[in-house]
């Protein structure tokens, strides 16, 4: 940790603030944020250095607010709805009254990834609380508060299989895990085991011993006699992509390659002795695994069952029904 001089810390102007946000965002690094949207100053900007939010904003020192995202691919908005869905979902449990109607928020998010200029990335929306105090109860904001940021990526599917360890980081409770809150230490502590052992995720196991869900991604498998196996949504967050692969595996049964498709509970045993293993979320979508605690899933390669629901889920993410891929109209307002 290095030591610093605060003997006189400096008091900044408003504009000597801004500076040293400048400073700090400088260089000749394009910046990845092209456009926020704040429901606090009612607009967007594309100046990375006005993308701030309020300290007293309860989402901030209290974790009170939710977020979502959707994928940017080529243009259009990738499952938009499902995701708006569950945000707003997800608002109701926390007990979190949105400023505006559904139909205000997406026009808000459709209108800033227009302003963004970003034909490839994801896009990421939060409702909070609200600014107001630094008090437990949200009784004393006026509001609650909406964000929305557009990241810029080079977003596209990978085939190569990665590793994952059992987390020994607790679990959220049902309860807390169904709903997508921006209370994410366990989650972060549980990534942050899996780098610290070489690890891309770690999975957790719930209390009944039944495989869960990773920290940010939702797992399934492919068992040896060829059925799709996804664990049961009841204490785990309900990932829209996953969803949506269930949605599209059909497909591979009615093509013979998939015997049948399952949810429900999944024992540690019945995940390490799959067949095939896949992580699945919408920034992946899907990811081959192919070892679990230093030991193989299956032959130790990436299952061509695996491959196949991954081309499947892409090319509906590239060009599947309208209903799913929402265009933004650049430069027109929405």
């Amino acid at each position: 940790m290095q030591k610093k001089d605060v003997s006189e810390v400096p008091i900044l102007s408003v504009s000597e603030v801004i500076d040293k946000l400048r400073e700090r965002l400088g260089g000749c690094c394009k910046q990845p944020y092209p456009a926020m949207y704040s429901s606090i100053y009612g607009g967007i900007t594309t100046d990375p250095t006005m993308m701030v939010i309020p300290i007293d904003d309860h989402m901030v020192h209290r974790g009170h607010g939710v977020f979502d995202t959707a994928m940017i691919i080529d243009g259009y908005l990738y499952e938009l709805d499902p995701h708006l869905d569950r945000f707003l979902r997800s608002a109701s449990e926390a007990k979190i009254i949105p400023p505006f109607d559904r139909l205000s928020l997406r026009s808000i998010i459709l209108q800033t990834v227009a302003a963004s200029q970003c034909r490839k990335g994801s896009l990421r929306y939060w409702l909070s609380a609200g600014p107001g105090d630094f008090l437990l109860s949200p009784a004393g904001c006026p509001s609650s508060a909406f964000y929305a940021i557009v990241i810029e990526d080079d977003y596209s599917p990978s085939s190569q299989g990665v590793s994952v360890i059992t987390s020994s980081t607790p679990m959220k409770s049902p309860e807390m895990a169904t709903i997508k809150s921006v209370n994410y230490l366990s989650n972060a502590l549980s990534q942050m085991e899996a780098a610290e052992k070489g690890a891309f995720a770690a999975i957790w196991i719930d209390d009944q011993g039944y495989i869960a869900e990773g920290p940010n991604v939702n797992v399934a498998f492919i068992s040896k006699s060829n059925e799709l196996l996804l664990p049961s949504f009841d204490k785990i967050l309900s990932g829209c992509t996953a969803k949506r692969l269930l949605a599209l595996a059909p497909t591979l049964v009615e093509q013979g390659l998939l015997k049948d498709i399952r949810v429900g509970n999944l024992t540690l045993d019945e995940g390490k002795g799959a067949a095939e293993m896949m992580l699945v979320g919408s920034g992946l979508p899907i990811l081959p695994v192919t070892e679990w605690d230093g030991k193989p899933i299956g032959n130790g390669k990436e299952g061509p069952l695996t491959l196949a629901l991954s081309k499947l889920l892409w090319e509906d993410m590239i060009a599947g029904p309208d209903s799913l891929r929402v265009p933004i109209r650049y430069g027109k307002a929405n």
